[in-house]
């Protein structure tokens, strides 16, 4: 594993106790930074602080709650002294299903924690990040919010707008020390690939050229390189990681 430089450095992970968050985790702490967890699943959470070691801390929240968020950014502030990095993880498939067959409250929760929980994060971490003149943010979206999957339209939708909050808000930080860029990879083997029916995890895979799932670790090696220094001239852009799928 080849380690960057975040001595120093505090960075609040969503969605942080398994899977994609998990693996970025444990990289930004073998790079020297302290990490805060924000997951929502406390038995989750309290076994990856457990294993992480002394340098990890975390909060058992929602990021659909804004109220909850901004005491937890409080907590943050209060425990590391600092936010340098945001990480926003956290997110879930949703069903596998046509447009007219949806549930509308399951469009309404994925919408909601997917592309409403990363914009009340950064809602709440942006202005202690621009008052320190310093920060990183990384959204990790999807090649499904660049290419639309079907029967999927909520996911692709969620993470299509992430990605263009990420343009938007990188363009409102570009003078402020604070970059903002998000990832989009193709299917990993996490948790969130058992939301999905067998079928629809084969069709993903048969779209990637490589021939095989991302892993959790390249991933988080992608991600900490946007989130540490020597991302510096980079902003409101989207880094593919699709094994060769993404066509623009």
């Amino acid at each position: 594993m080849n380690q960057l430089d975040f001595a120093g450095r505090s960075a609040i992970i969503t969605g942080g106790a398994q899977g994609i968050g998990l693996a970025i985790a444990k990289r930004m702490l073998a790079s020297g930074a302290k990490v805060r967890i924000w997951d929502r699943d406390d038995k989750l959470l309290a076994n990856a602080l457990a294993a992480l070691g002394r340098d990890a801390s975390g909060d058992a929240i929602d990021v659909t709650d804004a109220a909850a968020i901004e005491r937890a950014t409080r907590s943050a502030l209060e425990a590391l002294g600092r936010i340098d990095v945001l990480v926003n993880n956290a997110g879930i498939a949703g069903p596998t299903a046509p447009v007219v067959d949806y549930p509308i409250q399951e469009w309404k929760r994925v919408i909601e924690i997917d592309l409403n929980g990363p914009f009340l994060c950064c809602r709440a971490v942006v202005p202690n990040m621009v008052k320190a003149g310093y920060g990183r943010i990384v959204n990790i979206a999807s090649i499904a919010g660049k290419e639309g999957n079907p029967n999927a339209a909520a996911y692709a939708a969620a993470k299509g707008g992430l990605i263009a909050f990420t343009k938007a808000l990188g363009k409102e930080l570009a003078q402020n020390g604070v970059l903002v860029n998000c990832v989009t990879p193709a299917a990993a083997q996490t948790a969130i690939l058992n939301q999905v029916t067998p079928e629809f995890a084969k069709f993903m895979l048969s779209k990637i050229p490589m021939g095989r799932f991302v892993e959790v670790e390249e991933i988080a090696a992608l991600t900490c390189w946007l989130a540490s220094e020597d991302c510096s001239f980079s902003t409101g852009a989207v880094f593919d990681i699709s094994g060769g799928r993404a066509t623009y």
